[in-house]
């Protein structure tokens, strides 16, 4: 396996006006420009990036999402508890949610943790996380966990099952594929693998969609920064925006949803966050949570809007009674609240 690696100390130090149980490493190669720096990847995916803090006295890592990061400025610093050391250490491989203040604008974001005999997996993880979203990077980091390795097919434990010709898609025909060959393709391949994850979910929440009463023209939409769905509803034109929820539910056992772009554009933090008005109805897929395929609807008015952007939602979404498992009915709602506006 290439990797390019982006390494940094992590140790802890006692620092003034710091937590006394915080370790930490610091982004940063040379001085501090403030500029913004590139996290590469292989376009080829031959290479693996790893952007990770290393405590090589006490022999563990602990890997940042490079995605996410990316770009970076040198310097930031990001900061893990005692804890979180104590359960790499005693467990050899862990996963949580970083820690932010209240006032934070940045996203949620998932660490991964092991002892140095965990570092190959760390590798696979992060090959088979790439580009995926929080809430799926933990679910796929506690599968590590619990399989000891990411489930990386060998060429020789698997039987190669080739259908009728007859039953060949037509796409496996146009690769010269057999259709098993296609699905091992994905699935050795992290980059499709995230691609076909993501529109795994619209695939699902479109075929839920379409089959309710009353519902026409229902559409994907396959173009950048708009809703994921388009459709018509008693002759109203109506859009949906699906998200995925986080891993981890809050202290009532709520699904969450961290509700904001990555990224905001220069000289407008509030751009990060989404306006009631950009769709009618939000979607969330409980799939990171429940494993499976099920989503929970809301107009987004429902939604508590944001502290200091007006006209803004708040990017701390929990999926309470506010959502509900009928989506019809919330249909029925988004065209009321389109008629009153």
């Amino acid at each position: 396996m290439g990797i390019m690696a982006y390494a940094f100390l992590a140790n802890q130090v006692v620092t003034n006006n710091r937590p006394e149980d915080e370790h930490r490493f610091q982004v940063k190669y040379g001085s501090r420009d403030g500029t913004e720096h590139c996290i590469w990847q292989d376009p080829c995916g031959l290479y693996t990036t790893l952007f990770l803090g290393i405590d090589p006295a006490l022999g563990f890592f602990v890997g940042a999402d490079p995605v996410l990061h990316n770009p970076t400025k040198m310097f930031i610093s990001i900061e893990f508890k005692q804890r979180n050391a104590h359960e790499i250490l005693n467990r050899g491989w862990h996963s949580w949610e970083r820690e932010r203040k209240s006032n934070s604008r940045a996203p949620v974001e998932v660490l991964v943790g092991g002892r140095r005999e965990s570092f190959l997996s760390y590798i696979r993880f992060e090959r088979e996380a790439l580009g995926e979203g929080q809430g799926h990077r933990q679910l796929i980091a506690e599968r590590v966990g619990l399989a000891g390795m990411v489930g990386v097919k060998g060429s020789t434990s698997h039987r190669l099952i080739v259908p009728h010709p007859a039953r060949l898609h037509e796409l496996a025909e146009e690769f010269e594929l057999s259709e098993a060959e296609v699905m091992d393709l994905i699935e050795s391949a992290p980059r499709l693998k995230m691609a076909v994850r993501g529109w795994v979910a619209e695939e699902h929440l479109y075929r839920e969609i379409r089959g309710w009463p009353d519902v026409s023209d229902c559409q994907r939409v396959t173009v950048d920064r708009g809703a994921d769905i388009k459709l018509r509803f008693r002759g109203h034109a109506l859009n949906v925006e699906c998200k995925n929820v986080l891993r981890k539910t809050n202290r009532a056992g709520l699904a969450r949803v961290d509700f904001q772009r990555t990224r905001a554009a220069k000289g407008d933090p509030c751009s990060r966050y989404y306006s009631p008005n950009e769709f009618n109805i939000v979607a969330a897929c409980l799939h990171a949570v429940t494993e499976s395929w099920e989503f929970r609807y809301v107009v987004p008015e429902r939604l508590d809007p944001h502290k200091k952007c007006s006209g803004k939602i708040a990017s701390n979404v929990k999926v309470d009674s506010r959502w509900q498992s009928d989506g019809h009915n919330v249909l029925v709602e988004a065209i009321a609240i389109g008629c009153t506006q």
